[in-house]
Order: C-alpha cells, then structure tokens, then sequence
C-alpha cells in the first residue's frame, strides 16, 4: 500500500511541470508526512457545463481517502486511500471514478514500513520497532501517482471532494521493503489520463506504469512514523554508524 508521502513542491512549480490552466482556491502547503485524511493537491482535468468542448487543467485539493458519491457518510475515507489495480476496473467504489474522474497526485516520493524477521515467540513488546524508508526517483523528479476523485455530498449538503491512488504489486527494486506500491503517469500519456473524454476504464488502465528501476529507496528517522511529525529532515537518510 501507500499511505504516507512527501510532496514538497509549491504551486509555481507545480504550474510549471504540469501546464496548469487555473489554480482552483487555497492548497495545502508543502508537506513531507502526508497522512490518510489529510488534504492533497491534486491535477485534473474538468469540460465546463455550458461548454463541453472546453477542458481546463487545474491544481486542487483533494482529501486523502476516497468517499464514493453512493456512500451515506465518510466515516471509510481512511480505508479508501488506495485503488488496486487489479479490480480497480470491478469495484464499485472505483469503476466511475476511472472511467470519468482520473488525477495525478504529485510526490517527491513515499514511505513504507520495514518488518524486519525475528523470531514470532517473542511479545511484541520486544520486537523491535518497523524501519520506515523513504521511496523515490533516482533522478530526484516528481512522482506523477495515478489517482482517482469523486464527490461526495453529505446529508447536511456540504460537498466533498476526495482521492486515491492506484497500487499494484511492488518492483524488484523496492518490493524487498513492501509488496505494493503506487502507480504512475509518464509525462507523454498525462494528456490521455486526464482526458475527461475518456470513458473506458480498461483504456485509461493500459496507461499506467510501474516505475520499478527508477526508484530508489533509503531508510529514514521513525520520526516519520508520527502523523503530526513533519519537515524536510524526515526524508533525509540515516546517517550510517
């Protein structure tokens, strides 16, 4: 799974990689421990009512935790913050959101969990702690993760706009940390991903990527490993003894 990352880059920048057309309000700051629930920025893609031939590429905020539009509260949102690829196509919580409402959600990178083998007589209490890593390109580039949104509107009409990120099984490279981890966008195929005239899930799926080789990963502080830890020095790797 996926359920913590860093993603570092301001909305100037963000304009920039992805040639946005509108910043739709406020977004979350720059954040390097982004946890289940918490609020994303998000591209999409969206045609105006009046003008359905007319398509805007926007930055937004999403929350972390996808809530379909048939749900009768949010209560599941931290359940939700990832899409396997493999029934992504079949589930009802998904099968909508890939055929109209696909994203990108950009990240330096993510963090999974090490559980390092010890012996299963031992009490948990005396095992030691999991080793958090931090995942991410080789060259230092974005993570474009392939994500999907939905609106959802509650009973007291307020309306909310939630993610998730598609996963599937881990590359050799970083799989020895984590059997799963996110799906990516290739700059060449965000135009199609985010194309709202898409409408066939199994097509928009062919456009995934595994980044597999280029990613590296590092062990980080257990700092990270606190939801209300946050900062660059969590994704620094440990200094070697």
């Amino acid at each position: 799974m996926c359920g913590r990352y860093a993603a570092s880059a301001d909305a100037e920048l963000l304009e920039e990689i992805f040639v946005i057309d509108e910043v739709a309000g406020p977004l979350p700051p720059p954040r390097w421990n982004i946890a289940p629930t918490d609020g994303v920025v998000a591209v999409v893609e969206r045609t105006a009512r009046d003008a359905p031939d007319q398509v805007t590429r926007k930055l937004v905020e999403l929350r972390w935790g996808l809530v379909p539009s048939w749900s009768k509260d949010a209560r599941g949102a931290a359940r939700m913050i990832n899409a396997r690829f493999e029934t992504v196509a079949t589930k009802p919580a998904f099968r909508k959101a890939l055929a109209a409402r696909r994203c990108l959600l950009p990240a330096d990178g993510y963090y999974e969990w090490y559980e390092q083998v010890v012996d299963e007589a031992l009490p948990k209490s005396r095992r030691p702690p999991k080793q958090p890593f931090f995942i991410h390109p080789t060259d230092s580039s974005l993570l474009a993760m392939a994500g999907l949104y939905e609106f959802w509107k509650s009973p007291e009409g307020e309306w909310l706009s939630s993610c998730t990120i598609i996963t599937t099984s881990a590359a050799d490279a970083v799989g020895h940390i984590h059997d799963r981890m996110p799906m990516t966008v290739r700059p060449d195929r965000w135009d199609a991903w985010l194309d709202p005239s898409l409408d066939q899930g199994e097509a928009a799926l062919a456009l995934l990527d595994v980044p597999g080789a280029q990613l590296e990963a590092y062990a980080v502080s257990r700092l990270v490993s606190t939801v209300g830890n946050d900062g660059p020095e969590l994704v620094l790797p440990l200094a070697e003894d």
